[in-house]
Formats: structure tokens, sequence, C-alpha cells
């Protein structure tokens, strides 16, 4: 008898099977294995028109075991420069963040995490995160100072990291 499928795990094979057949400009994402959809690997292009474009910037996605009743955390493995990026490569952004009001008041209910979003809508929102910053809501306040006080040195740290993602 094959083992029970959970929701979450369910859930997880549609959305992989939607990215396949209908794959978006500048994002891969999939599973790390068959044997644990839970965790996927994404290869983001750096949008067009940025400091980040023509960078191709490796991450990973863990989703909980509850999802998509509860959001996945997105980490970046290349080194990136962002306001909204920690240091350590994980993702601050709203439609990450656990549903509900916001204990902070601020970010509103509806551009938190719910179960209507989908890996796609998240991908797609980093990437335009990495176009326009958030500098004001910092994840990274010393890449937030650098990114508002002196953007030239800021740019240049990218442009430099970018080329790394190239392996250049």
């Amino acid at each position: 008898m094959p083992p029970k499928i959970s929701t979450a795990q369910r859930r997880l094979i549609k959305e992989f099977q939607e990215l396949t057949k209908h794959p978006t400009d500048g994002i891969v994402a999939g599973p790390v294995s068959e044997n644990n959809m839970f965790e996927w690997q994404c290869l983001l292009e750096g949008p067009p028109d940025t400091i980040y474009e023509n960078g191709v910037f490796e991450a990973s996605l863990k989703f909980p075991s509850d999802y998509p009743l509860s959001p996945p955390v997105l980490k970046f493995k290349s080194e990136i420069l962002h306001p909204n990026i920690f240091k350590d490569g994980t993702v601050c952004i709203s439609i990450l963040h656990p549903p509900g009001d916001d204990p902070l008041q601020y970010e509103s209910a509806d551009e938190r995490w719910g179960p209507l979003q989908s890996i796609e809508k998240i991908l797609l929102s980093i990437c335009s995160m990495l176009a326009e910053p958030n500098p004001n809501s910092p994840a990274d306040v010393d890449a937030a100072k650098l990114w508002r006080e002196d953007r030239p040195k800021f740019e240049r740290i990218v442009r430099e990291q970018v080329l790394k993602t190239l392996k250049l």
C-alpha cells in the first residue's frame, strides 16, 4: 500500500506541476528530491533594468508541514546585498509573514501570507522586492543605511555579487 500523502504534499505536487507546465521567465523552482516535497531549490534571475540584472541567485524554499496554512521560508544561498534580506540570506517580505494581523501594525493582514498564495506568487514577489527595496522596514539595517546614504557603493557591491553568481 502506498504511503498516505498529506494535504501539504498534494498542494506542493500540484504547484510543482503548474510551474513545470507554465514556467515563468527568470524563475526555476522545484523539489530538491522526489522523496521530499518540503525542500525546494530555486534559481531567480535578477530583474531587468535593476542592479541585480543578469544575476542568477540560488535560494532554498522550506515548507512547513501545515503548508499552505503557514508560509514557507525563502533563504538565498547566493550572497546578496539587499535591505530586505537578512545577512544569513533569509528574505523578509510581507507575503512570507504569518497570516493575520501584524502585531507591529506595519502591514495589513491582506499583505501577509494566506493559503491562496502560491509558490509562483512568492517568487514573483521576491523579484519585485529586488527591483524595489523597502528600506523603511529593513531586515539588514546596514544594507538599508548603505542603500540610502551611499548608493554608488551599494550598487558596486551588488554588481560584484551579480558577477559571482555567474562564476565570473
